[in-house]
């Protein structure tokens, strides 16, 4: 079968660089992972400082994320998250990130999105969509402007 032959990766969280969220935040950094065209996926690792708020956004997809440091929440919801917690966000949910102040100065989280991240404003007008596309794109301008090699990200290849 074709499936026994697709090799196990495995990628070097240093290969990757720290992308700022621009252009809405140069503070709020990104790893891209993985971007899939085919499944309209996004793996990638965030780091905010405490205290950021992100702005509002309504998902087309799941999202699953993984707590690695800090604590954060959703304006909208009573819970907080910590290390070791998965946030499960269903298909049509919206709702804004505030990066809680605490112990930790600094909050990352592990995030696989699917489908479009729509940006909001207070009016819930839309002011931006992300989605895979518009990481690599981030990506590449932001390896290009640092003289980086891009590494090919539609592929789990190190």
């Amino acid at each position: 079968m074709f499936y026994e032959n697709v090799a196990t990766e495995c990628i070097d969280d240093a290969s990757i660089p720290w992308v700022p969220f621009a252009p809405y935040s140069s503070d709020v950094l990104l790893k891209y992972f993985k971007l899939d065209p085919i499944r309209g996926e996004s793996i990638s690792v965030l780091k905010a400082p405490a205290g950021t708020q992100m702005p509002k956004h309504h998902h087309t997809g799941t999202v699953i994320v993984y707590t690695l440091k800090g604590r954060w929440k959703y304006a909208e919801h009573d819970w907080i998250a910590g290390p070791g917690s998965v946030v499960f966000e269903t298909a049509g949910s919206s709702h804004t990130p505030v990066m809680v102040p605490g112990d930790d100065d600094e909050v990352i989280t592990f995030n696989i999105v699917q489908g479009d991240l729509i940006y909001l404003n207070e009016n819930d007008q839309v002011i931006a969509m992300e989605n895979w596309k518009t990481s690599m794109e981030r990506y590449l301008a932001y390896c290009e402007a640092n003289s980086l090699v891009p590494k090919d990200l539609t592929t789990f290849a190190g």
